[in-house]
């Protein structure tokens, strides 16, 4: 059983003195953590289940995999999107390309309204994920991205292009929060630290294949100037509808439907898993540990997810916003204008800035795959801090050495390279923490919240305070960009050395006590080793 640290303990109240293993106790509504778990009514009735103890104790398998490529990959194509846009954004304004725009619209009005429909889309496909299920939406939310970018492709004017790109964005902040809720909830706890961070960071993977296809759609000895940029967003529809094919076997969140009154279906589905997992590895499951009993309800209302949010859960709510904005502005503080930097310091023509860029994401790709195990094995809290700290140290230096004029254009984009290998993971991790600390019934809402507040403070941030530092002239001005975002990056990696949860290897239910949980189940937690069989069985 894991002892919670020392920033884990209760805010307003005192902890079980048994932590809740066998032989100890907690009063009504706590969790292990000594946070509070709001009250809520009785809804539907009462159901003893361990079906998050069945999910967490499976093995890595073929089943796995199909969840990671049916919701997983969606990040791919926004990263290629996002890209491309800001790379074509000079041929959607020059005169034969089919649309009158100009470049700074594309880059500033269409990017602002990108970033206004994901914030207002994960807030509102985020209370509906709660409300009616993570499949229903994540469906949804695919297909309005994927409608939207089509429609993208055949803008013919300003206007259009405008609203389709507000739609876009719409679509892919439901998608943060469908997906990331369904990912937790499937995915068994001794990989889900690794597997969320490595999700996240596909992101980078499609931006690197943005800047490359980018220079080739441009190219008009290959197409014209009014059809290649249309091409770019019709390949992400065909690649949308391959993972819409994917998308339609992934099942419901077995955690949503026990709570929302399907307990037999999620028994059933679980159990239909178990078998499948054990024909494919030719041997029996252990059996699970513990149980939970839970108020099953239809629905959560807003006020309970916004007092549990804010009030029960305090730290981890400052944890959240300090990680998110601190991600954001040390991002904006590089790429916001690493073309105008690459151009007016070194000259770099800007038709060749995609390169650069390619470099840049590969680094940012890279790091959540070689740094996500160390997440579930050395630690959250460890490599949390770290991963916010060590970049923020790393981007102070290069701070410092661009300002001495130390470095050309090759060092520089190596030095960005090297603090966003590390950046990158802390980023993901952002996203991993604030979709497992908090109750079940809240996951989707929780991270719609903190992805709109970090979305917008860096859809903010970057105009008021970036541009006019890096695109200046001056080195000393965008030397103080960087050393910005390393300040308010180091400082969210010092927040979460005292606040970060120490969440590996542990269920969901043990991390955040669920809203709907009684204190009906004989003192055992999924995760916690009282090796509890499910109401329903297990496999075999």
């Amino acid at each position: 059983m894991t002892t919670p640290a020392a920033s884990e303990e209760p805010e307003d109240t005192e902890q079980g003195a048994g932590g809740g293993g066998p032989g100890g106790s907690r009063g009504p509504g706590k969790d292990r953590d000594g946070e509070v778990a709001a009250p809520g009514d009785s809804g539907l009735g009462l159901i003893t289940t361990a079906v998050p103890a069945r999910l967490d104790r499976l093995p890595w398998s073929r089943w796995h995999w199909m969840i990671v490529v049916g919701l997983g990959t969606v990040w791919i194509l926004d990263g290629l999107e996002v890209t491309t846009v800001g790379n074509i954004a000079g041929r959607l304004s020059e005169e034969g390309s089919g649309l009158a725009i100009t470049s700074a619209q594309v880059t500033g009005l269409a990017a602002a309204l990108y970033v206004a429909g994901a914030c207002l889309g994960a807030l509102f496909f985020g209370w509906l994920t709660d409300r009616f299920g993570r499949k229903k939406l994540f469906m949804v939310t695919l297909a309005v991205y994927l409608a939207a970018t089509a429609m993208t492709g055949l803008s013919f004017s300003a206007w259009w292009f405008f609203l389709f790109r507000f739609l876009t964005g719409f679509g892919i902040g439901g998608e943060y929060a469908a997906i990331n809720s369904a990912i937790d909830e499937l995915i068994p706890s001794k990989y889900r630290g690794r597997v969320d961070l490595i999700i996240n960071g596909s992101y980078w993977l499609g931006a690197v294949g943005g800047a490359l296809l980018s220079v080739v759609m441009l190219n008009t000895n290959y197409f014209p100037k009014d059809l290649g940029w249309r091409l770019t967003f019709a390949l992400g529809v065909v690649l949308g509808l391959v993972i819409l094919l994917v998308r339609r076997h992934v099942p419901e969140s077995p955690r949503w439907q026990f709570i929302h009154g399907h307990g037999e279906d999620a028994d059933k589905l679980v159990g239909s898993v178990e078998r499948e997992i054990e024909k494919e590895k030719h041997e029996k499951l252990p059996p699970p540990a513990g149980e939970i009993t839970i108020h099953e309800r239809k629905s959560i209302g807003f006020g309970l997810i916004a007092k549990t949010v804010f009030h029960s859960y305090r730290k981890r709510a400052v944890l959240g916003l300090s990680l998110f904005i601190g991600q954001a502005f040390l991002y904006n503080a590089i790429t916001f204008g690493f073309g105008a930097i690459l151009t007016t310091f070194y000259g770099v023509k800007s038709g060749h800035t995609g390169y650069y860029f390619a470099v840049i994401a590969a680094g940012n790709f890279i790091g959540p795959l070689a740094l996500g195990k160390l997440f579930d094995t050395i630690g959250r809290r460890v490599m949390i801090a770290g991963t916010y700290i060590v970049p923020g140290i790393l981007l102070f230096v290069t701070a410092w050495l661009f300002d001495r004029g130390s470095l050309t254009a090759n060092t520089l984009t190596a030095c960005w390279c090297v603090v966003l290998f590390f950046a990158s993971a802390g980023a993901s991790s952002a996203y991993l923490t604030v979709s497992e600390v908090f109750p079940m019934e809240t996951r989707a809402m929780a991270i719609a919240f903190f992805y709109a507040i970090g979305t917008a403070v860096g859809g903010i941030s970057g105009p008021l305070i970036f541009a006019q530092l890096t695109e200046s002239g001056v080195p000393g001005d965008t030397a103080l960009a960087f050393c910005i975002g390393a300040g308010l990056m180091c400082a969210a990696g010092v927040v979460a050395a005292f606040l970060a949860v120490n969440a590996e290897q542990r269920s969901l239910e043990d991390i955040a006590r669920p809203l709907s949980q009684t204190e009906k189940s004989g003192g055992e937690r999924p995760g916690s080793g009282g090796g509890q069989t499910s109401v329903g069985g297990t496999a075999g």
